[in-house]
C-alpha cells in the first residue's frame, strides 16, 4: 500500500496500490467522502499513467490544486520510486 500526504488540499492522505501498472484500492484521508469514493472507483483497474495524466492539473476552486491532482502527483511519485 502506496501512501501519499497531500498539500493543499482537505483530504490528508492518499492510499493506494499499483500493481502491473494499474491502481486498485484508492482511499482518501479526509476531504469530500463521497467524491474521493467516486474518484476511487472510477480508477479503479486503470493504468497508473493514464489516471495520473486525466487527473493531473484539475484545480478545487480558488486553490491550484484538488484531490484528483494530488492523487495525480500521487501515482507520478508511486510509478518514479517503482522504476
Amino acid at each position: 500500500m502506496y501512501e501519499f500526504s497531500t498539500h493543499g488540499v482537505c483530504a490528508s492522505k492518499i492510499f493506494f496500490n499499483v500493481e502491473n501498472g494499474k491502481v486498485h484500492n484508492v482511499a482518501f484521508e479526509g476531504g469530500c467522502n463521497g467524491n474521493l469514493k467516486a474518484i476511487g472507483v472510477l480508477v479503479e483497474g486503470m493504468d497508473a499513467k493514464e489516471a495520473a495524466q486525466k487527473l493531473k492539473g484539475i484545480q478545487c476552486g480558488r486553490k491550484p490544486t484538488s484531490c484528483g491532482d494530488q492523487l495525480s502527483r500521487a501515482l507520478e511519485e508511486a510509478l518514479q520510486k517503482a522504476e
